[in-house]
């Protein structure tokens, strides 16, 4: 349930991997295989089995992917793993490529020669994903080839671990907010609205979502690894394995949804198509396999966005107060495990696997905990400045006096997910650290207190978050909001808040980060992150237009000692000082007496 700290890669793995892999791409006929992060599912984080980018490379990133040739090998990683990739993929094997700037389809049309035979497993490529392919392969002459059996797979052998089982459960209703047959009527009357028959629903947080059921295959994740078609009329089918589904789950889904083998979807899409039926399907989600299925079939294919992708994020009622409820349990234990970090913490011989576990032992007392929701980010120095660091038995580093601590974590809760990151000085901090601190909590506030109109998207509202820094001359390499599931994934869609664009309204309920950044490579990392939710639109006195709020529902002291008050504005200093007395007056009776002198100067006003 809790995060182990072995080491979560070897630099040698390339080394002993790339020619079991090479051997079978030769059995194959094929001179290139590309080997995404993404598994059958478009998971971020992917089960064991599937991770088959880190087994090729050593890589344990959330996001990249890799071509192997048969004479090199290159590995794409965004900004926020540029550290870490050239820690974990041995520079010897591999060469490192920032995907922004070269992605892979780009790569491959200037560097994979005429006629040879690249190969892509179409069961972890999405529709979408293998059209860019099959562009690429155009403008440079080589040939595409899905294969049948992957190769990382077959390279892997014994040693790949076996596919979770995890039992389905019920979501309860007190939790979910909403029936899941209302769901599925609402769904249906997307699909009928859209002009098609069915969809097939192959996003494992949609399935959770709409059949109200949660499960345990997916890493931090309560999500059932498994598909659903769903019928204009409402009705549908859901493929699991059988090993998950008990004798209570089939009465609580009730007779207008069938249980079948997961291995029966094929059989399902062949008969649907078939008989000409229009399925819509998510081109960007769906596995390439299961659209040449349906159309070779017969099927007319529908390419719309999963229809239960906004509802799901468009949290109900009864979701956000779960969502509150949960971050002001989570907040208590952040907060004793922010007095820790004040007091016990600042010797200099703690290190970043002890702080990552007691902050976990603070969870633990929390009899509603079911799983931290992602690998606790836990970066001393210069570890911090790798945003997605996770910490390892390799990497481990003593928390020194004079430097930063960064440490991004979460819970998850039966009513909501916690996602938090607070950057602690240990010992002194300099007068560097306090002016990039402060500047990233002025974007932090900014983000916080912004109004704006229905149908504006985060996209528009991500340089706001920014502007401090570029002020100064200084970014971050990631995003500065990502939406947040409600016991789901720490991470979902459709919304977010990115430099890149993105089409996707903010909407009533939408629950998201804000968290923007800093990173000094070699020294320190800063982020400061509260998850907001979405308020609903409401038109200002004197106002012409209905506009929308965000409500910061986490809360936890933010440091107070990194802050330079001659940097804020009287407006950002209200907001910290109002901000904390909420944090005061909600938690302070929650907390054990002993932290009420530290607690009170912690939350104080400046």
């Amino acid at each position: 349930m809790f995060q182990t700290f072995d080491p979560v890669s070897d630099r040698s793995f390339a080394g002993a991997h790339l020619p079991l892999l090479r051997a079978e791409m030769k059995k194959q006929n094929l001179d290139g295989f590309i080997i995404p992060h993404d598994d059958e599912y478009q998971n971020e984080y992917t089960p064991a089995y599937a991770d088959r980018l880190m087994w090729a490379s050593g890589f344990s990133g959330s996001a990249g992917s890799a071509i192997v040739l048969t004479d090199t090998a290159v590995i794409f990683t965004d900004g926020r793993y540029t550290l870490q990739v050239r820690e974990q993929a041995d520079g010897a094997f591999f060469d490192y490529v920032d995907v922004t700037e070269t992605p892979p389809v780009d790569w491959l049309a200037k560097n994979a020669r005429k006629g040879a035979r690249i190969g892509y497993d179409p069961m972890v490529h999405s529709l979408a994903g293998r059209r860019r392919l099959a562009a690429a392969a155009a403008r440079a002459g080589f040939e595409l080839v899905a294969t049948s059996e992957n190769p990382v797979d077959i390279a892997w052998g014994a040693d790949q671990p076996a596919k979770p089982m995890a039992p389905i459960k019920p979501h309860d209703i007190k939790f979910a907010g909403k029936a899941a047959d209302e769901k599925r009527r609402d769904v249906a009357a997307a699909i009928d609205a859209a002009g098609a028959d069915a969809a097939l629903i192959t996003s494992p947080p949609s399935v959770a979502w709409l059949l109200n059921v949660r499960g345990g295959d997916v890493s931090r994740a309560p999500m059932p690894l498994s598909r659903v078609i769903i019928s204009k009329d409402g009705t549908a089918t859901l493929f699991a394995e059988p090993a998950k589904i008990d004798n209570a789950l089939p009465g609580f889904l009730g007779d207008d949804v069938d249980i079948r083998a997961e291995s029966d979807v094929t059989a399902a899409l062949e008969k649907l198509g078939s008989s000409g039926a229009r399925i819509m399907i998510d081109p960007t989600a769906a596995p390439a396999h299961f659209a040449s299925i349906l159309e070779k079939a017969g099927a007319k294919l529908i390419e719309q966005a999963d229809p239960c992708a906004l509802p799901r994020a468009m949290k109900n009622a009864t979701e956000i107060a779960g969502a509150r409820a949960a971050h002001i349990r989570d907040g208590v234990v952040v907060t004793e495990f922010l007095h820790w970090l004040d007091t016990e913490a600042q010797s200099g011989d703690c290190d970043e696997i002890t702080a990552a576990q007691k902050l976990e032992s603070f969870r633990r007392q929390l009899t509603e905990l079911r799983d931290i929701s992602f690998d606790t980010i836990s970066g001393a120095g210069a570890n911090g400045a790798s945003p997605h660091y996770r910490v390892s038995t390799e990497t481990n580093a003593t928390l020194e006096r004079g430097g930063l601590y960064l440490v991004d974590s979460g819970g998850q809760y039966e009513d909501g997910t916690t996602d938090i990151t607070r950057t602690v000085p240990i010992g002194e901090p300099t007068a560097e650290m306090r002016d990039r601190f402060t500047r990233v909590l002025k974007g932090h506030i900014a983000l916080a207190v912004m109004r704006f109109p229905e149908g504006t998207t985060g996209h528009q509202l991500d340089a706001i978050a920014r502007k401090p820094l570029w002020d100064a001359g200084l970014d971050y390499d990631h995003g500065t909001g990502h939406g947040v599931g409600s016991f789901l994934s720490v991470h979902e869609g459709p919304q977010r808040i990115a430099k890149a664009p993105n089409d996707q309204p903010l909407k009533p309920g939408m629950i998201l980060s804000n968290e923007p950044g800093y990173y000094k490579a070699g020294a320190f990392g800063i982020r400061i992150e509260n998850l907001i939710v979405v308020t609903t639109p409401q038109t200002p006195q004197d106002g012409e237009r209905a506009m929308m709020d965000f409500e910061t529902i986490t809360l936890a002291p933010i440091h107070l000692s990194l802050v330079d008050p001659a940097l804020l504005t009287d407006d950002e200093r209200q907001w910290l000082n109002d901000y904390h007395a909420r944090v005061s007056a909600v938690l302070k009776d929650k907390l054990p007496p002993a932290l009420k002198d530290w607690f009170e100067n912690a939350t104080r006003a400046i």
